[in-house]
C-alpha cells in the first residue's frame, strides 16, 4: 500500500481544526498550537489554502473557512448519500448469495426501504423501494444494536400492539445476540395452518405465529433453513444509520456457512459506514441522513 503524503494530513488537520470552530477565526499562533505543527511549516499551508479560496485572511491576521470551501461544503451536503456507496455493495452481496439486498432506514416508528438489489436468478418476495414496515420486535432489534437499555425501553413503550414479555425477552436476546456478532438471522418457521408465500404478514403487524423466527443462537455444526440476514450500518459515532436485509435465502446450511454470510453482510456495512456522518442524537437514527 503506497504511503501517504504528510503535507495531506497537516492541511486535513488545520482544515479539520477550523470547521470543528465555525464562527471562530484563530491566529497562526493558535491554529499551530491546535494542529501541532511547526510555525514555518502551518504559516505556509495558511497561505496557501487562502490562495485556492479554501481558507480567507480577516485584517487582524485571523484565519476563518474561505469561500470555495463552504460552496463545496454546501454542494456535498445536498448531494450526500450513503446509498452511492451502498448499491455496488448491496448488488455485490445479492449476486454472490443469490438473494434480494434491501436498505431500510428507520422513521419513527417503522423502517422504509429506500433501495433494492435482486440477483437475476432470484424470485423471491422482497419489499420494494418506498415500502413502510412497522418497527416492532424482535425484528426491530438490528436499530438497537448499541443503544442504552433506557432508549430501548422508550421504544418499546410506544410499540402498538404492545409486546408481549416473551417477545420483548427475545428482542433483547436478539439485541445481545447482534452486539456479539455484528448480524441478526432469521429461519423458516413451522405455521399452523401451512406457509405463508411472503412476508407480508409483517405489514400487517402479525407477530403471533409468524412464518419467520429470528434466531439468538448460533451453532456452526446445526443446520439452519436461512430466510434472511441482516446488519446495522453504524455512523462514524456508532449510532445506527439504516440496516442491510439480505434476504430470498430460503436453503438449508449449516451454521458455519450462516457466520460466513453474515460476516460479508457485517463487512459490507462497515465499508459503508465509513461514508456515513455522525448523524444528530436528537430525532432518531434516520435524522440527517441524506437517501
Amino acid at each position: 500500500m503506497p504511503r501517504s503524503s504528510p503535507a495531506v494530513h497537516r492541511v486535513a488537520a488545520i482544515l479539520n481544526f477550523l470547521a470543528a470552530h465555525t464562527g471562530q477565526a484563530f491566529t497562526l499562533t493558535e491554529v499551530v498550537k491546535s494542529v501541532k505543527i511547526s510555525r514555518a511549516t502551518c504559516h505556509t499551508l495558511l497561505t496557501g489554502l487562502v490562495e485556492v479560496g479554501y481558507l480567507h485572511r480577516l485584517t487582524g491576521k485571523t484565519y476563518v473557512i474561505g469561500p470555495v470551501l463552504a460552496s463545496l461544503s454546501h454542494t456535498v451536503s445536498a448531494h450526500h448519500s450513503p446509498l452511492q456507496v451502498a448499491k455496488p455493495e448491496m448488488r455485490a452481496l445479492a449476486d454472490q448469495f443469490e438473494g434480494v439486498c434491501i436498505a431500510g432506514f428507520r422513521e419513527g416508528a417503522d423502517v422504509v426501504v429506500r433501495e433494492r438489489a435482486s440477483s437475476v436468478s432470484n424470485s423471491g418476495w422482497a419489499a420494494q423501494p418506498g415500502a413502510r414496515l412497522p418497527l416492532r420486535p424482535p425484528f426491530g432489534a438490528i436499530f438497537f444494536a448499541r443503544s442504552p437499555k433506557a432508549e430501548v425501553d422508550a421504544w418499546l413503550a410506544n410499540v402498538t400492539p404492545q409486546p408481549s414479555a416473551e417477545q420483548r425477552a427475545q428482542m433483547f436476546e436478539a439485541i445481545m445476540f447482534a452486539r456479539e456478532y455484528g448480524f441478526c438471522f432469521g429461519t423458516d418457521a413451522e405455521r399452523k395452518g401451512g406457509p405463508e408465500p411472503s412476508t407480508e404478514w409483517l405489514l400487517r403487524g402479525e407477530m403471533e405465529n409468524p412464518p419467520v423466527i429470528l434466531r439468538n443462537q448460533l451453532d456452526p455444526a446445526e443446520t439452519y433453513k436461512l430466510t434472511f440476514i441482516s446488519a446495522p450500518v453504524f455512523d462514524t459515532n456508532q449510532r445506527v444509520a439504516f440496516e442491510l436485509v439480505l434476504s430470498g435465502l430460503t436453503r438449508e446450511i449449516s451454521g458455519a456457512e450462516v457466520a460466513r454470510i453474515g460476516e460479508r453482510v457485517r463487512e459490507a456495512c462497515e465499508r459503508i459506514g465509513s461514508f456515513v456522518p455522525a448523524l444528530p442524537t436528537a430525532g432518531g437514527p434516520l435524522s440527517g441522513v441524506r437517501v
